[in-house]
């Protein structure tokens, strides 16, 4: 069968091409990850370089990992001063595949939101595959949640008002600690953001199929990524829905999720799925797949589309923090 890519949106092409220059310059393969790394990581300034004189406090914790794993560390952004009474927290849980990255990619977004609402944000740094292979991330994840949750007064939040946020892999992670959270009995967040969530380990949607060699995070990428996180287990009846939600039967239960795709990506097919199946449960998920957008495109592109992305997260954001 012939897969024809839906085309990007013509005010996205230059944002996608100076995209893959600067982050995927170099293919990831099982060979290339280390390389791949430090790539990322030239890419990620110092903490402190990243606040400057911006009215925010952060600082690192040490909390419990998971049992007989070692501590997570965590940081904590929020207003300098400390937050209004009642304020809004945020977890946030990184890309990059499992593979790449650190707590630090994407924090931006936790300075942006205590700075315009006041919010408490928490980003968490989990074990990265393959040398630390599933289910270290997810549980990382969830030990790195059940600590948020559990200071919230502490941290100067309603615990009432904690969102779970993540894009890409960290979306997959954020949908992973729902679950966790559900079949635990952990305490549930009041909403779930996935981006672009990386959650089906199998690979074999339309729309990966379609981004084969091509665009940003591509079918080969997605490939080198799961084998990495699952090895031979990886497409097997063995995969458990905390490693790969997609694989879950039952969705149910779930916070309000909002779950947002590029038209022209990887993820698509199997975001649409995952939003679809919580309707199917009675669940609530908003969902938005934006025409001609690839992969992480709202990030990186000052397009129409790009803003309209963006614009309407943050009014879900609003809604589902009462911000």
């Amino acid at each position: 069968m012939k897969y024809v890519p839906v085309p990007y949106d013509p005010e996205l092409e230059e944002g996608l091409a100076a995209f893959l220059a600067m982050v995927e310059a170099l293919p990831l393969r099982a060979n290339t990850i280390r390389r791949n790394r430090e790539i990322f990581a030239s890419l990620i300034p110092p903490m402190a370089a990243i606040v400057g004189d911006r009215p925010v406090e952060w600082w690192d914790v040490d909390v419990p990992g998971p049992e007989g794993a070692p501590d997570v560390t965590v940081t904590v952004v929020r207003p300098k001063g400390g937050p209004r009474p009642g304020a809004a927290g945020i977890y946030e849980i990184h890309g990059g595949g499992m593979l790449l990255g650190t707590r630090f990619f994407g924090i931006e977004g936790l300075i942006s939101a205590a700075l315009e609402h006041g919010t408490v944000g928490v980003t968490v740094e989990y074990r990265l595959a393959p040398e630390h292979p599933s289910p270290a991330a997810a549980e990382d994840c969830y030990a790195g949640y059940l600590w948020t949750a559990a200071h919230a007064e502490e941290l100067g939040f309603d615990p009432a008002r904690l969102l779970v946020s993540g894009f890409s892999a960290g979306g997959g992670l954020t949908a992973a600690v729902a679950l966790m959270a559900r079949d635990r009995g952990g305490p549930a967040a009041a909403g779930l953001y996935m981006g672009a969530p990386m959650i089906d380990d199998r690979n074999t949607t339309v729309s990966s199929h379609q981004y084969d060699g091509i665009g940003a995070w591509d079918r080969n990428n997605n490939d080198t990524a799961w084998t990495a996180i699952l090895g031979a287990r990886r497409g097997t009846p063995d995969v458990l829905p905390h490693e790969a939600p997609a694989r879950a039967a039952d969705l149910s239960g779930l916070p309000p999720a909002y779950i947002e795709v590029g038209a022209a990506e990887v993820f698509r097919d199997e975001a649409v799925d995952f939003a679809a199946r919580i309707w199917s449960t009675g669940g609530q998920a908003e969902l938005h797949v934006w025409a001609g957008g690839y992969h992480g495109f709202a990030g990186t592109s000052t397009a129409h589309v790009a803003q309209a992305a963006l614009t309407t997260k943050q009014t879900w954001l609003q809604r589902i923090l009462h911000l």
